[in-house]
């Protein structure tokens, strides 16, 4: 190799914290990031909440300022990702024709939206929801209010998408396969809350049922006829069906793949000097000894920060509770855990329901394996203790609102 340089293919939120990570771990070589689009990493959370909403704006959104990068010696190549890798030369191609050496690589390159085979998905006012210019085309469309949205896709990003639809006043209609929203992640007892809470809030359910036909008019989306065959008028269509990992640049290169990139707990691929972080890595877990592949903020910034210190040499584990949270109408949530482990088990509920602050927790064994917490604050960390610690509980004394759940873990 020509030099020793740490190269990020990548320009999201694991990208920029690996960059970060670097160099306040006292790397002081030359660090190159390549990343897909023409804007600088950002967080993508704000994109279907506050940012959408008009509440922040876009200085809000980039992981570090657009100054820290030349600070501190950085190369960020915006609008020129890598298009292929060779592990054998430890080289990286570039979309502007270039050919760099590596001698560390990290793939960030997270994940596309689905998209779904619908006749008439390519008219105008139909689109897929993942980027900044998406979220900012989407608050121009729905800003005014008074327009027919139809929302293809009953998971998060599609409850907060119409959630915020709805806020700005507009007519909103969601799809989803499901017979209830969320159920597949949450159960249906706790998505049945949340459907109620949106039609609360006005808006429309039709499940279980998919987009068969975008109908057009003049080059524009005019309705959606559905499996089963009703005809919702619409103006906006948005087709959020979920995100698959971008594992073009890996596949490419040989990398062993599967639900992702497969990489270990400090985030190795099966390629000497090759790393993956992020929505495109499916990395194993100490805590489960499984693998997990997550696609949300905080498995990003965590990963970021192993996969630097991994590439560094030192002594890395992703070993954080997977953690992630939405806002929608008045509603905050936030959930820690393993959905693989809580799968199949009903939730207990401390609080009720109907007063619209509660915690679920999802108990394995006596061990609470997940927990979430609706409109109420400070309580994920004793959460998470209470799941990374496999402390034992008494459902009885977890399920009481007056015991707090700090008196559940060990003194310390």
């Amino acid at each position: 190799m020509a030099q020793q340089r740490m190269v990020i293919a990548g320009g999201g939120l694991a990208g920029a914290t690996a960059a970060k990570t670097l160099r306040a771990e006292g790397y002081t070589g030359p660090i190159l990031m390549l990343a897909a689009e023409n804007r600088i990493p950002y967080l993508r959370p704000p994109l279907s909440k506050e940012f959408l909403l008009g509440k922040v704006g876009e200085d809000s959104v980039p992981v570090v300022p657009a100054g820290w990068y030349g600070e501190n010696n950085v190369e960020l190549v915006l609008g020129s990702p890598a298009t292929g890798i060779s592990p054998a030369s430890h080289t990286v191609a570039l979309q502007d024709g270039r050919t760099v050496d590596y001698s560390k690589l990290l793939i960030a390159t997270g994940a596309r939206p689905r998209r779904i085979p619908v006749p008439g998905s390519d008219l105008d006012n139909v689109m897929t929801f993942r980027t900044f210019d998406d979220s900012l085309k989407l608050r121009t469309l729905l800003q005014d209010g008074g327009r027919k949205v139809v929302m293809v896709g009953s998971g998060w990003i599609g409850m907060e998408l119409a959630a915020a639809a709805r806020s700005y006043g507009n007519d909103v209609t969601l799809l989803g396969l499901e017979d209830v929203p969320l159920s597949a992640a949450i159960g249906p007892e706790l998505g049945s809350y949340f459907r109620r809470m949106h039609e609360e809030h006005g808006v429309r359910f039709r499940l279980p049922a998919s987009a068969a036909v975008i109908e057009g008019r003049g080059g524009r989306a005019a309705a959606v006829r559905t499996s089963t065959g009703e005809s919702l008028q619409a103006d906006i269509v948005v087709l959020a069906a979920g995100v698959s990992p971008d594992t073009s640049l890996a596949e490419g290169a040989g990398l062993v793949l599967n639900n992702g990139i497969l990489v270990d707990s400090g985030l190795h691929t099966s390629a000497p000097d090759i790393l993956a972080a992020g929505d495109a890595a499916n990395a194993l877990h100490p805590f489960t000894g499984e693998h997990h592949r997550s696609e949300h903020w905080a498995n990003a910034l965590n990963g970021g920060k192993v996969a630097a210190r991994s590439m560094l040499g030192k002594a890395a584990v992703l070993d954080a509770v997977p953690y992630f949270y939405t806002d929608q109408f008045n509603l905050s949530m936030e959930y820690s855990g393993f959905p693989s482990l809580a799968s199949g088990i009903e939730p207990v509920i401390r609080g009720s329901l109907d007063d619209g602050s509660f915690n679920a927790f999802w108990v394995r064994g006596n061990h609470v394996v997940a927990g979430m917490s609706v409109n109420q604050g400070r309580v994920q960390k004793p959460i998470k203790a209470l799941i990374s610690g496999r402390i034992q509980v008494d459902i009885a004394r977890l399920t009481d609102a007056q015991v707090p759940l700090q008196e559940m873990l060990p003194a310390a």
